[in-house]
């Protein structure tokens, strides 16, 4: 009975411990599922290569997006900066210089019974520099620029005296600076947006490059049997340059 009852502890005892191997072995498995599966998570949504060509889309719709995007709007944040900064001109003189047209048309009708309807920027310039029409074509005339010369029922204006011609030339010359200025704005806008454009592709460059040098790591599950001692569950970390 007594060597029945030891046959049957030493019995037990054996399950037992296969079963708590059994069991190890199990959440060995599944930790390392578990985490092969999250780490390719992590690799997919962390450390994916940037578009250069994104990049650039980005900084052609807004100066320093592309660096955001990159990683490096340090960078970045002063060409978005900037183009706000030109933005602000742009709107400006063109505000200022439709104001100053408006009121150079108004005073050449008032002041130099001039009919602005269809007429061209050249005419506006003209009759800032020529007291009236008379004056203009007698000189288109003596150099023989017969098509130059205007036609006195549609093009007709007079000043009357230099001031009023002064005036207007003064009116006329603020708005032409104006637009002179938007037209540089306008090349700011797109110069910005070329500069922002490579700085992009370079932080794209660099961002990718500095994805190959960050540290891997590697992990390991062993299971260790040890004499006369319980078993051991490890669990170790490999990093690799």
């Amino acid at each position: 009975m007594k060597k029945l009852f030891i046959l049957i502890l030493v019995i037990s005892t054996c399950s037992i411990h296969y079963a708590q191997k059994e069991q190890l072995l199990s959440l060995k498995n599944n930790l390392l599922v578990n985490y092969e599966s999250e780490s390719n998570l992590l690799v997919n949504s962390n450390n994916e290569k940037k578009s250069a060509a994104l990049a650039i889309v980005y900084s052609v719709l807004l100066p320093g997006m592309g660096e955001l995007y990159a990683g490096n709007y340090s960078t970045g944040q002063y060409f978005t900066i900037a183009d706000g900064v030109i933005w602000g001109f742009f709107t400006g003189f063109t505000i200022y210089g439709n104001n100053k047209e408006n009121d150079y048309r108004s005073f050449a009708k008032s002041y130099g019974s001039v009919n602005v309807n269809g007429k061209d920027g050249e005419y506006f310039a003209n009759i800032s520099l020529y007291q009236n029409i008379d004056e203009f074509n007698t000189e288109k005339e003596l150099n023989r620029e017969f098509d130059k010369v205007y036609n006195t029922a549609t093009h007709y204006w007079d000043w009357q005296n230099s001031s009023n011609r002064k005036e207007y030339r003064e009116l006329w010359s603020s708005s032409e600076t104006a637009f002179n200025n938007v037209r540089f704005a306008v090349g700011a806008l797109i110069l910005n947006r070329i500069i922002s454009a490579i700085f992009a592709v370079r932080a794209v460059n660099n961002y990718n490059k500095q994805l190959s040098n960050d540290i891997s790591w590697k992990v390991n599950f062993e299971l260790q049997n040890q004499p006369n001692l319980p078993n051991n569950f490890v669990m170790n970390f490999q990093q690799r340059f």
